[in-house]
């Protein structure tokens, strides 16, 4: 899931597509319009024989906020190597207070980084 965190933010369509299972795989994968990609946070995972799940977070920059995605992905393993199969998203804007740690990542206080 990292792996293919890191190639939505370098825009790498081609890895995305090598790494995306052939029962479900696009033709073509348009990263033009891709966000801003901030942050990921995995928040759950779970594996049985073939089959996986990953429950993540990642955060974008939206205007002048930030937005996030959030997906229940499915993985199924083949030879030797996991592959995207299908994900549930939800999307929405992420509402940081003054005090919480900015969602750019650098370790300041939202009030005295991106606000």
């Amino acid at each position: 899931m990292r792996s293919r965190y890191c190639a939505f933010v370098y825009r790498l369509a081609d890895y995305l597509l090598e790494t995306w299972h052939e029962s479900t795989r696009p033709q073509s994968l348009d990263l033009e319009h891709s966000p801003d990609w901030s942050s990921l946070s995995i928040l759950d995972t779970s594996a049985r024989g073939d089959s996986g799940t990953v429950h993540f977070r990642a955060v974008y920059r939206l205007g002048n906020g930030w937005g996030y995605l959030e997906e229940a992905s499915i993985f199924r393993m083949a030879e030797g190597r996991w592959y995207y199969v299908s994900g549930e998203t939800t999307e929405g804007q992420l509402k940081s207070g003054r005090n919480e740690p900015c969602p750019c990542g650098s370790g300041k206080k939202y009030k005295a980084c991106c606000l």
